[in-house]
């Protein structure tokens, strides 16, 4: 029986070991917080991500407690569609439901919080997983020279909130002068998120300064703002990681932000994550490990590293500072709208 050791416990790595665990692998998922907890708030599963989840066998679970947001689309601040959504298959969810369903699907002897592991031997293992996110450690051990993720210039504030009280509205994404604030419907709850050129590590009283940033605006951002508890504003700078030139060496792996974090301008963060997964697990569980290592790198890498380059075109183009260019934004998207839909691309393992 082949061994797996991920390091990291988030959505990657535990889907990384519930597909190598169905493959017969012996997996160990090692997470130095005390529990498997997703800290965060909601997350959007695009079509890709969605038939990578078939491919784990948790595509009907995600379908049946994640919530469809609707048609939705872009608005300027005053309310006006800029243009309507693209129709792509999407899911929103609680992060913690997404963690639910992964930790329910790795076998229980594989799971061990609270172990911190600062020294990686690989000798030990027939595979080793970093799934530690963008600082990772294990990216810094066996890659010395990659760069580290660079910040991007803007902040990101996400909230989840009841959805009771607040008017009803079509999901949208709300573009300002070099601001942005996103609202989509959750089942029972609301998911939002707010980004904004900022100084990178500044924070201050999050919800005043989303109320100040955001004053004026159209429904339904005042009445969220108006509701939403302090507690549930959560603040991260946005980084991105700098081209590595592989994703394996030897029988060392990366899969998720470990290997491109990426600015969460395409929703696309969790989902190439979760295609990391899938087809690691599929490429491993051949004969010849080395050379379905590099049978990832050479589709994974490619791919993920083109999401993360998009990502960053379309913040420059969210974050456009100048009235009068964000005039000319708006009036260009109307009519590039397919491309959007394109910028996603599709997932093959």
């Amino acid at each position: 029986m082949r061994t797996a050791v991920v390091i990291g416990g988030g959505i990657g790595g535990l889907a990384t070991a519930v597909g190598l665990a169905r493959r017969g692998w012996d997996v160990r998922v090692h997470e130095q917080s005390p529990a498997f907890e997703e800290v965060g708030a909601g997350i959007s599963i695009w079509g890709n991500a969605l038939r990578a989840l078939d491919d784990l066998d948790l595509g009907d679970a995600v379908r049946a407690v994640g919530a469809a947001p609707g048609l939705g689309g872009f608005r300027d601040k005053r309310g006006r569609w800029i243009m309507r959504g693209t129709g792509d298959e999407v899911l929103m969810l609680h992060r913690a439901d997404l963690l639910k369903i992964l930790l329910a699907a790795v076998p229980t002897s594989a799971l061990r919080p609270g172990e911190r592991i600062d020294r990686f031997d690989p000798a030990t293992t027939d595979l080793l997983i970093g799934a530690d996110g963008a600082r990772s450690a294990v990216r810094r051990a066996f890659w010395p020279d990659a760069p580290q993720p660079e910040y991007v210039g803007t902040t990101a504030w996400r909230m989840v909130l009841p959805s009771a009280g607040i008017p009803d509205f079509d999901a949208c994404e709300t573009w300002g002068d070099g601001i942005v604030f996103g609202a989509f419907p959750m089942g029972d709850r609301l998911y939002c998120y707010a980004g904004a050129p900022a100084p990178e590590g500044e924070r201050t009283d999050e919800l005043a300064e989303l109320r100040r940033r955001f004053q004026g605006w159209a429904e339904p951002i005042p009445s969220i703002l108006a509701a939403v508890d302090p507690a549930a504003v959560l603040r991260h700078d946005v980084y991105t990681q700098p081209p590595l030139d592989t994703f394996a060496k030897d029988n060392v792996v990366l899969v998720g932000d470990a290997a491109h974090a990426m600015a969460p301008y395409l929703g696309q963060g969790g989902c190439q994550a979760l295609e990391d997964a899938a087809s690691l697990a599929i490429l491993a569980d051949q004969d010849d490990l080395a050379a379905g290592l590099r049978e990832y790198d050479r589709i994974r890498r490619p791919r993920a590293q083109l999401i993360v380059k998009r990502s960053l075109a379309v913040l420059k183009m969210v974050h456009t500072q100048s009235t009068a260019a964000a005039v000319v934004r708006n009036a260009g998207l109307r009519l590039i709208h397919p491309a959007i839909r394109r910028l996603r691309g599709t997932w093959r393992r």
